[in-house]
């Protein structure tokens, strides 16, 4: 009898085992398909947004060679306007229909002069912009170590890099309390500027990524740091999810080298920049009606 109490007390015990463990790993199965369908949303919108970067630095590019050309041509018109002037003094030097190209000439001088300083406003402006956010960044979130955070603008774009050992702890994607207290800082600068888009890029070492679970590598990594941080600048600091997108750069894109310490520690960060708004050139490139 004793013996037929334990088989039966030791079969429940198999079977309830067996239960929760094939509903634990469905619970991972659906939590591993559900991040894997963020990463592939991630890795669309890194495509879409480096992309438009691309785009937007062959048009800066365009415009300023633009801009050197139209300077010599003004240059060398400006050299023979003494002689023109002259000429149109005396129109018994030059016949009528000559007059008459000359002054169509300095028309045109004076046409693209004025679209040359269109040109040179507006870049003008845009490099104010930049500047007066940048000031903004910094008088928000204060004397923090410049090994934390680091906020400049480079070619045209402003970029904010902030530390891992910051934002979150080695090897996880939670964010840390004090690094919810920056975001909130820089949340309120970017939400006084609606028209400003921007992307949050994770970025790690090159160290490979010994943990366990659904993340399987440093790419995955950078990944849910990124998604992480937008999803905190929506949920809690009502940043519009529009103007934002998440990207993972894994260890592929280091600002130092990873054969030391300082170097991997530098490598390991979250950037936010600041996409550049061109529109004000591209209208300046339509044809004038």
């Amino acid at each position: 009898m004793k013996v037929s109490y334990l088989v039966l007390a030791a079969f429940t015990s198999v079977s309830l085992f067996s239960c929760v463990s094939s509903k634990k790993f469905k619970a991972e199965q659906a939590r591993y398909a559900e991040l894997n369908g963020k990463y592939d949303q991630a890795q669309a919108a890194l495509k879409g947004c480096e992309d438009a970067k691309a785009d937007a630095t062959r048009k800066i590019s365009s415009l300023e060679s633009e801009i050197a050309g139209l300077n010599k041509q003004i240059d060398f018109l400006k050299e023979n306007n003494t002689t023109a002037l002259k000429q149109l003094q005396d129109l018994s030097v030059i016949s009528s229909s000559q007059a008459e190209s000359i002054k169509k000439s300095l028309e045109s001088i004076g046409a693209k002069d004025a679209y040359i300083q269109d040109l040179q406003s507006a870049m003008a402006r845009k490099d104010s912009l930049n500047m007066a956010l940048v000031m903004n960044l910094k008088g928000a979130i204060g004397n923090l170590d410049d090994q934390d955070i680091n906020i400049k603008v480079d070619k045209g774009v402003v970029f904010v890099d902030i530390s891992d050992k910051l934002l979150f702890k080695t090897g996880s994607y939670d964010i840390t309390d004090k690094a919810k207290a920056v975001l909130g800082k820089v949340a309120t600068v970017l939400k006084n500027q609606p028209d400003i888009e921007f992307m949050v890029e994770g970025h790690t070492d090159n160290v490979p990524f010994k943990g366990t679970g659904v993340i399987k590598d440093n790419w995955d990594l950078s990944v849910m740091r990124a998604t992480t941080v937008v999803r905190l600048l929506q949920t809690q600091y009502g940043m519009e999810p529009t103007k934002m997108a998440a990207a993972g750069r894994g260890e592929y894109l280091p600002v130092s080298g990873n054969d030391t310490a300082e170097g991997r520690a530098a490598n390991r960060r979250t950037r936010i920049v600041i996409l550049p708004q061109l529109d004000q050139f591209f209208k300046l490139l339509e044809p004038k009606k």
